[in-house]
């Protein structure tokens, strides 16, 4: 997986070019020169919303023309039937207004509600949603089908998303472009890349997963250490 900064939204972009892509952390205000800076060839790979006012908030970063890849939300245990349409409600009027952007949703399921976010998801058919990784993830494996982003702290333990042969851009805070590269560094150390998941998905995309008997993988190719 590559590791990328994540950074306030009110910081300066400047000093972040050489780390393109990079994740915005949406603080409510963006710094006046992020616009320029994104037409100067600064990717932004995901903004990571608050979430006291998802939809208002999802909105204001789309009105900034970042050209985000994803906008993530944080989704917490639906405590009734209310809740659980509230949330629909709000990812049903982002879908309306990310269509035709090209920017994608991911949650960021509250830790141990996983399954229940999931099922909702899944009877609501709602295959366009995606979800994101974070520390707190309890159940890495129940988001697997449609898991696009993560974001990570310095020393987090990756090794369950290893399992899962994930490989895609993980976001790591930072603040200082020093700083962020030893922690990047430190992580891609204990965390090498992975090329296929220890074990097959049993499905993918909602459906199950046809064998081919004719191919064959190993667990995992084991190396010193015992990374896959």
């Amino acid at each position: 997986m590559r590791f990328v900064p994540q950074i306030p939204s009110s910081f300066a972009p400047g000093s972040w070019f050489p780390f393109a892509p990079v994740t915005l952390r949406w603080e409510g205000r963006l710094h006046p020169e992020w616009p320029a800076a994104v037409r100067r060839g600064l990717a932004v790979h995901a903004i990571d919303l608050p979430g006291e006012a998802p939809v208002e908030e999802a909105l204001a970063a789309l009105h900034a023309a970042l050209a985000p890849d994803f906008l993530i939300l944080p989704a917490a245990r639906p405590q009734n039937r209310e809740g659980g349409f509230r949330l629909l409600g709000q990812l049903e009027t982002l879908l309306e207004a990310t269509s035709g952007r090209g920017v994608k949703l991911a949650l960021r399921i509250e830790g141990g509600a996983e399954a229940e976010v999931v099922e909702l998801l899944r009877q609501a058919r709602a295959e366009a949603v995606g979800y994101c990784w974070h520390p707190g993830t309890a159940d890495a494996e129940a988001l697997a089908d449609r898991l696009w982003c993560g974001v990570c702290e310095p020393g987090s333990d990756l090794q369950a998303l290893q399992k899962l042969g994930y490989r895609w851009d993980m976001a790591l805070p930072a603040t200082e472009p020093d700083l962020f590269r030893a922690q990047a560094a430190a992580l891609e150390a204990a965390h090498p890349a992975v090329l296929f998941p220890a074990e097959m998905p049993a499905t993918a995309l909602g459906r199950p997963v046809v064998p081919d008997d004719s191919v064959v993988f190993g667990r995992h190719l084991e190396r010193e250490g015992g990374h896959a």
